[in-house]
């Protein structure tokens, strides 16, 4: 049995710097047409020059011409129209980061008033680029996406023109929210749908699985397959593969986030073909996110067979998801 995808897209990737970036965005643009690069780097990616370069390390580092790093910007309140006109062209999207709320969002928002954001979303909304949206309060742990979706609802209304990105939704709560405005849209990592935070601390610590948002709920976690499964045109596949060394995982103070770059096509496979849903697998990787963000990545056909694969234990000093199982699903 095979599965041929085309130029399959994940539009929320982190690829860090320097030496992790040369080894891990390989493992990226071998099985993925394209991806949306987080700009949350140190420092944070906020001028032309800093896109530019930032996307020459990555085409580089890469190595195939049919790998499209799309680029993005870390919001500032501070952006005008006609900086923004000026880099239209180089970005795809703008990513807004609650201040302090994950790794390196320290200069992220401290405000979400109306007014404060007024200019910087309207010229975007002028523009034509989409928000992104690292939606979670600084609450209870559990509660912080739910407490944010009165700021999308808020900003959705605001701003009707603007399409704004939920990004990671992990909520039943945020699987609602997504469809009761036009220009909502969400994506889902494939970590949320395999997970629930007894995976993570239901028994033994298991600090690979830790990320933030953090894994809710079972009944949270159906929500989101529903929504993925069935490929509604809301939503997307958004990896937020998240690679930190081992030493910053299994240590105090574990680092957040989930590294599934090189297994999320053949785990996403095996997830929709147990639900009967593998004919719908081609939306939810590519079809919608092309249609969402007006783009037409690269021509790329990866076929998926029906062969076991072992998850390896690492890839170098990162440790990925699902290490050491075993997938019903090979990339060919």
């Amino acid at each position: 049995m095979q599965l041929q995808l085309t130029s399959p897209l994940d539009m929320h990737l982190h690829l860090r710097q320097g030496e992790m970036l040369k080894n891990i965005t390989p493992l990226s643009s071998k099985t993925f047409s394209g991806a949306l690069i987080m700009p949350n780097t140190v420092p944070p990616i906020t001028t032309k020059e800093m896109v530019k370069n930032y996307r020459d390390e990555i085409v580089e580092a890469a190595k195939d011409g049919t790998f499209t790093p799309y680029m993005t910007l870390f919001f500032s309140n501070s952006y005008n129209y006609e900086f923004l006109q000026s880099i239209k062209d180089d970005i795809l999207a703008i990513k807004l980061y609650p201040a302090g709320i994950t790794t390196n969002s320290e200069g992220g928002v401290n405000s979400f008033d109306i007014e404060t954001l007024k200019e910087t979303l309207e010229a975007m909304s002028q523009l034509q680029i989409p928000l992104c949206i690292h939606g979670e309060s600084d609450g209870f742990v559990m509660d912080r996406e739910a407490e944010f979706i009165p700021i999308y609802k808020q900003l959705a209304t605001a701003f009707p023109k603007l399409k704004i990105v939920m990004e990671h939704i992990t909520t039943a709560a945020s699987a609602k929210a997504v469809l009761e405005h036009d220009n909502l849209y969400a994506t889902i990592t494939l970590h949320h749908l395999y997970i629930t935070l007894d995976d993570v601390a239901g028994g033994m610590l298991q600090p690979h699985l830790f990320c933030k948002p953090i894994a809710k709920r079972p009944e949270d976690r159906a929500a989101l397959i529903d929504l993925a499964l069935n490929a509604n045109p809301k939503v997307m596949f958004g990896s937020d593969s998240a690679p930190h060394p081992k030493s910053a995982k299994e240590a105090p103070g574990c680092a957040a986030g989930v590294f599934t770059a090189p297994i999320a096509l053949q785990a996403l496979a095996q997830l929709f073909e147990q639900h009967g849903k593998l004919e719908n697998l081609q939306a939810f990787v590519s079809d919608n996110a092309q249609k969402i963000y007006n783009i037409t990545p690269p021509k790329k056909s990866i076929l998926l067979e029906k062969k076991e694969f072992i998850v390896p234990d690492s890839y170098g000093e990162i440790v990925p998801f699902l290490a050491g199982k075993s997938l019903q699903w090979s990339i060919q």
